[in-house]
């Protein structure tokens, strides 16, 4: 047996919310049928496509604060500040 003690998974408040950050793009581009529908339109896109190009920014929002938490996250467990 080996002696190097045995690492579980930590789930805490902050990787919920990275989680939650990574997965709602995901829920709201798989349910389809909450925006498969022409109106309201926007400068004359309708709404299908302008909500699926917002979620473009919004996923990019989401991803780059996931990120940014994620390293936070492994500071404060390394217990050093970079």
């Amino acid at each position: 047996m080996s002696d190097a003690p045995e690492v579980r998974p930590v789930v805490t408040p902050v990787r919920v919310v990275i989680a939650i950050c990574l997965l709602a793009p995901f829920v709201a581009m798989l349910w389809v049928g909450s925006y498969a529908k022409t109106d309201p339109t926007f400068i004359g896109i309708p709404f299908f496509y302008w909500y699926q190009m917002l979620w473009v920014l919004i996923s990019t929002a989401l991803t780059l604060t996931a990120y940014q938490l994620w390293q936070r996250d492994q500071r404060a467990r390394r217990g050093g500040t970079k």
